[in-house]
């Protein structure tokens, strides 16, 4: 399931109260947004079921990504024990984006 961020707020509590997440930035009128988020859900329940997926809108939360320095769509950050880890924009392949987060995730939780 894929909780959004609505809030400055909300993205600071979501970073310090997941021990790894992944947020997906994109917006309602970005086509490659639709198709590449399900692929990223599915990549992240299969492979790395501890990280939690979040969202959030850059049209109807620009400050959230002013403040992250969001500036297209989509991007995508991730986050290990509160402190960004990736950053990935535009052109973001699933497999790359697995042997991205592969290692760090398997020292996190593989002990």
């Amino acid at each position: 399931m894929i909780s959004s961020i609505s809030s400055i707020e909300n993205f600071i509590d979501t970073i310090e109260n997941n021990q790894a997440c992944l947020i997906y930035f994109s917006h309602d009128n970005c086509n490659v947004c639709k198709v590449l988020k399900p692929k990223i859900q599915k990549l992240l329940e299969a492979d790395f079921p501890n990280m939690n997926m979040f969202y959030s809108d850059t049209v109807e939360n620009p400050e959230i990504a002013a403040q992250n320095s969001i500036f297209t769509v989509p991007t995508i950050l991730v986050f290990f024990d509160g402190k960004e880890f990736l950053r990935k924009s535009r052109n973001i392949g699933t497999v790359e984006l697995q042997r991205d987060i592969e290692r760090p995730y398997s020292l996190l939780f593989e002990q």
